[in-house]
């Protein structure tokens, strides 16, 4: 019986494997089920190294064939590994390593035109915070898929969320309310925690919750037909996951940041980029992406240790006076001048040499 079922399995996947390997595979099974059957197998311990050693089996036969990884055992892996406790796939970002060292993140429900669904607020934060501990990614992009960049908060997926908090008082709402509130916040603070450099790029519409995204990350650019709008008091709110706090500081006009707060308008393109919300201006998405991605690969080309100490220490400044960015500063290269790094990049320049030249080691 056992024969027949593997016989077919193997015909049903269409299975260009050496008939030995394929009897390994048989016997492997049949060991297997004997042991169970004759109760040595009392729990899963055994049965987990059979499967190890018929998957090892199955990826070293289909490296010598012209079908790549079984499909049904790269199937099981994944789940395994999801079982296990790794990553499950997101639903709401699309990832890609476009170039060495540089991950691209993008918001993936153009269907929706991006707009952020529960699961979003959760996978940026498990997204950014694995980004933050992966020393193979120095820079992130970030972009959205579709006709524009999001539509800010999904209202009617979030709608429980925000109207009928849980709780059997008042106090009890109002805390399990400022727990939410706190856990949304942090989807974009994390960005900021991210010691990568995170550039966004924004074609079409950047509104409502896209305005507290781009907000907390580094560098800003934009498309000429994108626009902005800080939304929230046109649903009934006060904008409560960054906005408020971090646009004062990142275009300097408080007069304007009330404009754009107070009355919910449209900020177009070219003020954008006089306000100082954008840095450049790109004719379309393609010209835009292609640009980002560049300048993600001249920073992903520097030194980390640097590039990361500079992003750290300009967030640390913003929020603090000179004299206490200066002491931070001062305390944080004590140790950091200390990189071997430091002496590379001092040997390029006296050899007139391009920084891309040189191979710096993870961090």
């Amino acid at each position: 019986m056992l024969s027949v079922v593997v016989r077919s399995a193997l015909a049903k996947s269409k299975c260009q494997w050496p008939v030995s390997c394929c009897v390994v595979v048989v016997v492997v099974v049949v060991v297997g089920c004997l042991l169970c059957y004759s109760g040595t197998c009392m729990n899963n311990t055994v049965l987990m190294l059979l499967f190890k050693f018929c998957s090892g089996r199955m990826i070293s036969v289909s490296l010598l064939s012209d079908r790549g990884l079984w499909l049904p055992t790269q199937s099981v892996v994944r789940a395994m590994s999801s079982a296990g406790g790794a990553t499950s796939p997101y639903t709401t970002l699309a990832i890609s390593h476009p170039a060495k060292s540089v991950t691209h993140v993008e918001l993936h429900r153009p269907e929706k035109l991006n707009a952020m669904n529960s699961a979003f607020w959760r996978e940026m934060v498990d997204c950014f915070n694995e980004l933050a501990a992966d020393p193979d990614c120095r820079v992130v992009v970030v972009s959205g898929a579709g006709k524009i960049f999001t539509a800010g908060i999904d209202l009617m997926d979030m709608a429980a969320d925000i109207l009928q908090p849980q709780g059997d008082d008042t106090a009890r709402i109002s805390w399990n309310l400022r727990r939410k509130i706190a856990m949304y916040q942090e989807t974009f603070s994390v960005i900021e925690k991210c010691p990568k450099p995170v550039v966004v790029a924004v074609h079409g519409a950047c509104i409502g919750g896209g305005v507290d995204l781009i907000t907390a990350c580094d560098i800003r650019l934009c498309t000429q037909d994108a626009w902005f709008q800080v939304k929230e008091v046109d649903i009934g709110l006060a904008a409560d996951v960054g906005t408020l706090q971090r646009l004062p500081k990142v275009i300097g006009s408080r007069s304007l940041v009330n404009d754009l707060a107070l009355t919910a308008r449209k900020m177009y393109a070219d003020e954008a980029k006089s306000s100082g919300l954008v840095s450049r201006l790109f004719a379309d998405k393609e010209a835009m992406m292609s640009g980002a991605l560049e300048m993600a690969g001249e920073i992903a080309g520097r030194s980390p240790v640097a590039v990361q100490g500079t992003k750290i220490n300009l967030v640390y400044a913003r929020d603090h006076s000179v004299a206490e960015g200066l002491d931070y500063m001062a305390t944080w290269n004590m140790s950091m001048l200390q990189t071997d790094d430091l002496i590379k990049s001092a040997q390029a320049a006296l050899e007139k040499k391009s920084p891309k030249t040189i191979t710096f080691s993870k961090l």
